[in-house]
Order: structure tokens, then C-alpha cells, then sequence
């Protein structure tokens, strides 16, 4: 009888991709794919190890799944992604409850560590993670979108950040590689496709020598894909072009919306994180966003508590924030990351500092995101089905300026006795509820 697999997947889209692939490998082999932990024999748990929290999360998960290995049925544990990739050697020396571990360049090998464990043994395989496969079968777990990997890895250093040392250099997609996933995406009828990297406005540097990202969202964009909306994602600023603006805007199905990391605005600090361009850059990219789509929704994330931010670093942020209205804004705390050039900076920054100044900077986009919000009152908008909550007897879904997982949703109600997901609807929004809009569907 084959094994019964389980997979829990933590952290981002291109992790999310990985774990994607590996369920198309599992699954081709024949073993079944189920959707609870307690019904597994073997459950893969798909790591992030980019800050302390994620590893936390990550080594949570293996724990509460030790348990079932000695109260309940399950008889294994692996562990993938980016924890496996960058702390290898710990996972196998020092977390006796995991089974098996493949780092990134390894998962290609995931049947066989299932198999390994099935019998018993432990199956631990470790390799650089530029041998990552980036294309391949996969299994989308989302039937209203898609995510669209079109790179992996990164070369612009942040010096507080892990993800280079984890996943490698750059290495971008050939263009007609990802056209060719573009179009079976198309043809399983998703209509929305996120395109993501590590940095996507870099795409191309590598393979054709030149930011190629705006002439590959004119192919995605083509009528022959028939795609919907086309999101982009982790976008940075220094590489925002008048030309990337311009094939955004001139085109119906690209969302006028970007994820645009900006981290901070002090060009001191800027400079000690090894952020290309500074504030300079980050002006410019949204004045040409702007510019050329007045209504896109501009999403960040910032940065509190870096070595060295003092009280009129974080006051220029805050005053930026203020002054700029992002439609939306994600913050977090430095996280202190072992192998980083950030790791011995001085000056640390105390966690109460750190904790007020995180307050104090989401209270301040609360009120803009709500004042955003306001502005799709008394308005009809297409919005994408995404499910239905039985605990308000409503819908919900996205706009064109929500990006799935991470935004605010659209709650409504319908007149109809069941919309499928992925189904466009044209719904009035008629309330604000913090970062949800509510509202009713309605024909056009």
C-alpha cells in the first residue's frame, strides 16, 4: 500500500512554487496526498529560514508533528526549503524527530526520501543551491491564481539579509521556458498569474544582459494567454524604468499594482543596510508609477530597529509614510541573522524601542489604509471569487488592487446559490471594516 504524504508549506510564493513541484513529483509516483497531518504517514514540512521567527515557526511545526509520530499514526518527518538549505547540519545532528532532510537542490529526490522513511532509515541529502530545479510538473494549490517564478535567487546583497547565502545567486528564467508555464497555467483556466523572484524587476540581467522584465510582461499580456490580471511582486525601486511603467499602463490585464520594498527612507540608513539608490531611487520610482497609472496601489514593507536607526532616521520614515500613502504597508523588526554583514553592526536599537516604533508606524498607515479604503466605497468593481464564509453567510474575494495572502478581501453577498472560485462577479462596495471592504454583488 503506498504512503499517505501530507505537506505543510511555510513562508513565500517562491517557497510555495517548490512545495508545488514536489506535489507533482509525490503525486506522479502514486502516493496519495492528503490533507490533514493526522491522516499522514509521512508529512513534509516545506521550510523558510529568512529571519529567527520564520526558523521558530518552522522548528514549532516539526515539534507538534513529533507528537503525532509517537501518539498517532505517523510514521515520518521531512523537512524541505530554506531551513534544510541553511541548517542542514543542525537538522540532522540536532532534531532527532526529522526523518529526513533535503535541501533546495535535493527535492528532485523527495519519492525517494518518502521511501527511505517508509522503511525506517533516515534520509538526509544536501546540495549548493544553485542546482535548485526552477521549471517542472506542478500541482497549483490555488484555483483563482497562480504564482509565476520567473528567477531565482539574488545578488543584491542586503547586508541584513540571509536569502543569497540560502538560495544563491540570480538565475533567471529563459523567457520561452516561462511562456510555455504561463500558457498551461492559462489552459487549466486561471485567470491570475503573480509573477515573483527574489527581485523581479532584475530579470534578464543574467541571461540577456539587460532588465528584461517589460518585454516579457508584454508576451504574458499577450490575447493568445488570455490572462486576466497580471500582479507583479517584489519589485525594487532602483530598477524601476520608464519603460516598465509604460508596458504597465498600456496594457488592460497588468494590475495597476506593485509590491515595492522600500525597507526605509533615511539614506543613512539606506546605506548601512546596502540598499541600492537610496531615497533618491525610491522618489523616483514612485513618482514614475504614479506618473504613468495615477489609481495603482503601491504596497511596501519597511524595516524598524536596524543597527544604528536612530530617533530622526525613524521620524523621517514616518513622516514619509505619512506624506506618501502607500495603499498598503507591511513592517517588521530587524532580524539579527547569523552569516549576515548586519550581524556584528553595533549600536543595536532596544527591543522597547523597537516595539513602540513598530506601533507607532502601523497606527499611522491604519488611518491611510482606511482613508484607501473609503475610496472604493459607493463604487462597482470586478472582483475575483476566493470562497465563502459560512461564519458571515458571505463571499469573498479580490480586486485587481488586492494581492492574494497578504492584502485585505472583499466580503459580499449574492443573490446566487453558489459561485465557483475564480469566477469574476461585479460587486458594489458599500462599507470599510479596517482592512476589508464589504459590499453586494450586482449585474452589470
Amino acid at each position: 500500500m503506498q504512503a499517505k504524504v501530507g505537506f505543510v508549506s511555510l513562508g513565500c510564493p517562491k517557497n510555495e512554487v517548490d512545495c508545488e513541484m514536489m506535489l507533482a513529483r509525490v503525486a506522479q509516483a502514486g502516493y496519495e496526498i492528503v490533507p490533514e497531518d493526522t491522516q499522514a504517514d509521512v508529512v513534509i514540512v516545506n521550510t523558510c529560514a529568512f529571519i529567527e521567527s520564520a526558523k521558530e515557526e518552522g522548528i514549532e511545526n516539526i515539534l507538534d508533528l513529533a507528537w503525532l509520530k509517537e501518539n498517532r499514526s505517523l510514521r515520518g518527518i521531512i523537512v524541505t526549503g530554506c531551513m534544510a538549505q541553511r541548517y542542514f547540519t543542525e537538522l540532522e545532528e540536532s532534531l532527532p524527530e526529522v526523518d529526513a532532510a533535503l535541501s533546495l537542490g535535493e527535492e528532485v529526490h523527495i519519492c525517494e526520501a518518502i521511501e527511505a522513511v517508509m522503511k525506517g532509515e533516515k534520509y538526509f541529502r544536501h546540495s549548493e543551491p544553485e542546482t535548485l530545479a526552477l521549471e517542472g510538473d506542478r500541482v497549483f494549490t490555488h484555483e483563482s491564481f497562480a504564482y509565476l517564478r520567473i528567477a531565482e535567487g539574488c545578488n543584491n546583497r542586503c547586508s541584513y539579509c540571509a536569502i543569497p547565502g540560502i538560495r544563491g545567486n540570480l538565475r533567471s528564467r529563459p523567457m520561452e521556458s516561462i511562456l510555455e508555464e504561463a500558457k498551461s497555467i492559462s489552459q487549466m483556466g486561471i485567470r491570475e498569474i503573480c509573477v515573483v523572484a527574489q527581485d523581479t524587476t532584475v530579470y534578464g540581467l543574467d541571461l540577456y544582459g539587460r532588465l528584461a522584465l517589460p518585454e516579457l510582461l508584454e508576451k504574458l499580456a499577450s490575447k493568445e494567454l488570455g490572462f486576466r490580471w497580471i500582479r507583479l511582486m517584489y519589485c525594487y525601486p532602483d530598477k524601476v524604468t520608464e519603460e516598465l511603467c509604460r508596458t504597465m499602463a498600456s496594457h488592460e490585464n497588468i494590475c495597476h499594482y506593485i509590491d515595492l520594498p522600500i525597507q526605509h527612507i533615511s539614506d543613512e540608513v539606506l546605506k548601512n543596510m546596502n540598499r541600492h539608490g537610496g531615497r533618491e531611487a525610491i522618489e523616483n520610482a514612485i513618482s514614475l508609477l504614479r506618473g504613468a497609472m495615477p489609481d495603482i496601489a503601491i504596497r511596501t514593507t519597511v524595516m524598524l530597529g536596524f543597527p544604528g536607526e536612530k530617533d530622526r532616521d525613524f521620524s523621517q520614515l514616518s513622516h514619509f509614510v505619512k506624506d506618501t500613502r502607500f495603499a498598503r504597508l507591511g513592517a517588521f523588526i530587524y532580524s539579527r541573522e547569523e552569516g549576515t554583514p548586519a550581524y556584528s553592526m553595533e549600536n543595536r536599537t532596544t527591543q522597547k524601542t523597537k516595539d513602540g516604533r513598530l506601533t507607532s508606524i502601523m497606527q499611522t498607515q491604519l488611518a491611510i489604509t482606511e482613508e484607501y479604503n473609503a475610496s472604493f466605497v459607493g463604487k462597482t468593481w470586478d472582483v475575483v471569487v476566493e470562497g465563502y464564509d459560512p461564519g458571515v453567510k458571505m463571499y469573498f474575494g479580490r480586486t485587481a488592487f488586492h494581492a492574494p495572502e497578504i492584502d485585505g478581501v472583499v466580503y459580499f453577498t449574492s443573490g446566487k446559490k453558489e459561485l465557483p472560485v475564480g469566477e469574476y462577479v461585479s460587486v458594489l462596495v458599500e462599507e470599510v471594516m479596517e482592512y476589508d471592504l464589504i459590499g453586494k454583488e450586482v449585474r452589470k
